[in-house]
């Protein structure tokens, strides 16, 4: 039974889409920095063994001693895996590649698909009055992208604007379907950003096109443009709002948060 005096739990995203390369923690980052720049907190967990969405927020792998393995796998406070970014309000649980291997580990796990979701419903998760909690998923459909569904309210797909981009989605829609009916039947789909898109390019107008004629108004109004300074940021270790805040990748990730803020409230009223 939930204990009615606890506040009211921060909202849960995971960023997912099995396919590699299509801008899912590019998206994370940015879209956390940007959340953190209007006023939220913001927590991101690196659920991905590669550890990218640590590096691009400039945890360097030497300050990396607890991250999301323990926080899965081993009992330890909370404290000792959430670290503070060099952006304000925004917040990390950091991953390395000791969790390539919790995959194997977490199947003779009981309650294998709940460890996330047990993890950030912990009641020192109050201490951080923490609005928004943004899951960079590995690229590929496993226990850990399972369990980064089980813990979260919703799913938000990065599509990347170029040819077969849909084809990979039935897959995912499946995922989403079956967490649905046997582990988180309140999971919903955030909605699906458009990623690397190129005005100029025929081919991302198309698949714009094809994405709303299939999937209506989940797709976001905001389009991610293919821009360097988002390319460039990652090498700094900052989100592309600290390396460049004027840029056009820069303003499409305010733009993102605005309308991704703008939905919640909608979906509370």
């Amino acid at each position: 039974m939930s204990d009615p005096t606890r506040p009211r739990g921060p909202k849960i995203i995971a960023v997912a889409n099995q396919k590699g390369g299509v801008g899912k923690t590019t998206t994370t980052i940015n879209l956390g920095a940007a959340l953190a720049e209007a006023g939220q907190k913001v927590l991101v967990i690196d659920l991905d063994p590669q550890g990218n969405a640590s590096t691009g927020l400039g945890i360097e792998a030497s300050d990396r001693e607890f991250t999301t393995y323990e926080l899965l796998l081993e009992e330890i406070d909370l404290a000792d895996v959430v670290q503070e970014t060099a952006f304000d309000n925004l917040l990390i649980v950091p991953a390395t590649v000791d969790l390539s291997s919790a995959d194997m580990e977490l199947i003779s796990t009981e309650k294998r698909s709940f460890l996330l979701h047990d993890a950030l419903r912990q009641t020192a998760m109050d201490d951080y009055a923490i609005d928004y909690i943004l899951i960079d998923c590995p690229p590929s459909l496993n226990l850990l992208t399972i369990n980064a569904m089980v813990a979260a309210h919703s799913v938000l797909v990065p599509l990347q604007s170029e040819f077969f981009a849909l084809e990979g989605l039935s897959q995912l829609m499946l995922t989403i379907r079956e967490v649905r009916q046997s582990a988180n039947p309140d999971l919903r789909i955030e909605g699906v950003v458009l990623t690397m898109f190129d005005s100029r390019n025929n081919l991302s107008s198309q698949v714009e096109q094809d994405a709303r004629d299939n999937l209506g108004a989940l797709v976001f109004q905001t389009r991610i443009p293919r821009n360097v300074r988002v390319s460039e940021a990652p090498s700094y270790a900052v989100p592309v709002l600290q390396y460049d805040s004027a840029s056009k990748g820069a303003q499409a990730y305010r733009e993102l948060a605005q309308e991704l803020m703008s939905n919640q409230t909608r979906a509370a009223a």
